[in-house]
């Protein structure tokens, strides 16, 4: 029995450099999926919040993210509609700032709630009592960085049982392959992707 435990653990020293080597040398050769499906939502306003995800001086600007200002004025035109639905809105901010660092364009009002935490949005703060507050079900996820806030955050919500959805042109990053493989992991990953839908922020409408 001793010889036969000593030889496979022989043949995994063997091999395992060679796996540990594919994922780093081979890494141009990985097959990129094929593009996701984007779908038009239409969603209930009294069951859902739109949130909004670190828009602020720190993290979304010229400087720092050019590509997450490019998207403020485009989620700026789906905040107008979630208001006048009367939607939740939930902002976010950084732990470096404070409201007033949000981008001017997507300047909460007041009874707008907000929190302020690293990438998880739900760790160490009152999202989710907020979301419970409200009879939240489905979560509109906005913001940067994709691979940070929105990433670890739309799971979360989801490993919570919300709906998720995700309006890929609302959510952005200092690479532009970020945008693509927290898209991928989001629609794939076990309990995350059956309660995530891909949209763009034109195709969400409340009725």
């Amino acid at each position: 029995m001793k010889w036969v435990i000593a030889a496979c653990l022989a043949i995994l020293a063997a091999t395992a450099p060679a796996f540990a080597d594919g994922t780093v040398a081979g890494w141009g050769r990985a097959a990129i999926p094929p593009s996701p499906v984007v779908r038009a939502v239409t969603l209930d306003p009294r069951t859902t919040a739109l949130l909004l995800l670190d828009f602020v001086s720190q993290t979304c600007s010229a400087a720092t993210r050019p590509t997450c200002l490019a998207t403020i004025p485009h989620v700026a035109r789906l905040l107008a509609r979630a208001r006048a639905a009367h939607a939740t809105i939930i902002y976010s901010y950084v732990l470096s700032g404070t409201m007033a660092d949000v981008n001017p364009a997507l300047r909460p009002l007041p009874g707008e709630a907000a929190v302020q935490s690293g990438p998880d949005k739900f760790l160490h703060t009152d999202l989710a009592a907020l979301l419970r507050k409200d009879g939240i079900k489905t979560v509109i996820i906005t913001g940067t960085a994709a691979e940070g806030a929105v990433l670890a955050t739309a799971s979360e919500a989801a490993y919570r049982g919300y709906r998720v959805v995700l309006p890929y042109d609302g959510m952005s990053s200092r690479h532009e392959y970020a945008h693509q493989y927290v898209a991928w992991d989001l629609l794939n990953a076990p309990a995350v992707g059956p309660r995530t839908t891909l949209t763009r922020l034109d195709l969400i409408s409340f009725r």
